[in-house]
This record gives structure tokens, sequence and C-alpha cells, in this order.
């Protein structure tokens, strides 16, 4: 399986309030920059002056405990949270905080919820070219036709997420981690460049694990991928580095060996 997307593919369009010349711009270092992002709500600090930097291509982990602040960390990013203090920019040119959800999506981050939620009646396929046309509140979309890049993107996701031999099936009928990998390709039609990817494997099977593993270390370097998980035997098998929350900001930082055998997160969280 190969990477969909080249590195340097460039976006047709950038969604407004986007200035023209805010074209995504990773030269000068990270794709992702939160720098000191706090949030609180009713007194609560979700976020605790966080500062987080992930690189162009990277295949990043996110773990920690329960209420470590992983929610509202991909909230601040995609824009459904607006800190209290802080900066988080896309590239060195894309403010994010300027921004509304659609414009970041737009802009080229893509995020996915833990529940996968596809159009069961719809076909894989259907479900593909619906994302596609970037409007799936618009059903008319399904009656139209998709230009020679769209059929060619489509088809390359379906065999990116491994569902070239399902197209034609319900999206309903298919498994459940079948499901995920589905929504993931819908994101992928959007040609994002930062995928944020919440428990993509909770309820899978290990068979369905093992293909997701296949398909994030695939994905890194043509797209820069943040997953958030529970499951370290998968964090073990995907992490180049990871990084761990804890009551709103970074604990520890680093590959997989020295945080999971470093005592503070033994304490907090995978002492538990």
């Amino acid at each position: 399986m190969t990477p969909l997307l080249r590195r340097d593919r460039v976006f047709d369009f950038l969604a407004p309030p986007l200035p023209p010349d805010a074209l995504l711009d990773t030269r000068h270092g990270p794709i992702l920059y939160l720098e000191d992002i706090s949030v609180s709500f009713d007194g609560f600090k979700a976020l605790d002056d966080l500062s987080l930097y992930i690189d162009d291509g990277e295949l990043r982990c996110i773990i920690g405990p329960n209420g470590a602040g992983k929610t509202t960390m991909m909230d601040v990013i995609t824009g459904r949270t607006r800190p209290d203090t802080g900066s988080a920019w896309f590239g060195s040119r894309v403010d994010l905080l300027r921004l509304d959800e659609p414009a970041i999506a737009g802009a080229g981050i893509g995020r996915k919820f833990q529940k996968p939620t596809v159009f069961e009646k719809l076909s894989v396929v259907q479900n593909l070219e619906l994302a596609c046309h970037g409007d799936k509140a618009v059903w008319r979309t399904l009656l139209a036709a998709l230009d020679a890049d769209q059929r060619a993107t489509v088809a390359g996701v379906l065999d990116t997420i491994g569902l070239a031999g399902h197209a034609h099936r319900e999206a309903g009928a298919l498994s459940h981690g079948q499901k995920q990998w589905l929504e993931i390709g819908m994101l992928l039609t959007q040609r994002p460049r930062l995928l944020l990817l919440d428990e993509p494997v909770a309820g899978m099977t290990q068979e369905e694990i093992e293909r997701t593993a296949e398909l994030f270390r695939a994905l890194a370097g043509a797209h820069s991928v943040v997953v958030v998980e529970h499951d370290m035997e998968f964090v073990r098998s995907i992490a180049n580095k990871v990084t761990v929350l804890h009551e709103g900001r970074v604990l520890v930082e680093g590959d997989m060996q020295a945080v999971q055998n470093d005592p503070r997160v033994i304490e907090v969280y995978l002492g538990e």
C-alpha cells in the first residue's frame, strides 16, 4: 500500500476567510504550532499553557489519562473551542484562531471522531464521492458527475483504505473497522495535510488493528498524522514520537521506550 497524495500537492482552493497568499508554508518549521494554549470551563482548566509542535509528515501519538486535555486540544486545533490565551498556527502563515471550523477544514486539517459517521444506506464509493464534493449536506451533489481528478482521487482512496473490493457495498454492511477506514477515506478525498484521529482502533478486531497500523504508517509522510489513543500495543506498533498529556499540559515527550519507562508516566497513566 502506498500513500495517496504527494507531500508537494497544492490545494486548488482554500476556504474563506483565508487571504489569497495564505497557502500553507512549512519551510521554516513544523506544520502545527500550539503555544501557551489555555482553556477553562467553569473554573476547570482543561488546557494549561499547552505547547505542542508537529512536524510536516510526522506520525505522532498523543496519550494520557481521561481528563488530560486531549479532546480539548483537538477542539482548539479544529476551531470548535476558542482558547482563553495562546496561539495556534497551521504552517507559518495560517492563524487557526482567526478561522471557523469550515475554513480550518478547507485549509487542510481533517478530524475523525471515535465513533464512525458514514452514510450507512449509501455504498462505499458513494460515501467517498459525496465527501469528494465537499458538501455532505447537499444531497444533489450525488447526482453531479465527478471530474477526472476527483475520480482518480476516489479510486486512489479506495485502494489506500483497502476497500476497493467493497466499493459498491452498502456502508452499513461493513464491519466496525471497515467503517473506520471508510471515514478516514472520506477525509482523504478532501486532501488534508494534517489528520487528527481520535481513538481510531477502539472496538476493532486484532486483524483490523494491524491493518490500521499499516494504513497509518503509509499515510505518514504524505500527511501529518496525530493519533489520540489508549491502546498501548497499537501505539507501540506505530509511534516514533509520543506525547503524554496530564492536567492540560505536556508531561513527557519522546520515543515510546523513554515514555513508558518514565516514572511520571507510570504514576499518572500507565500504572493505572
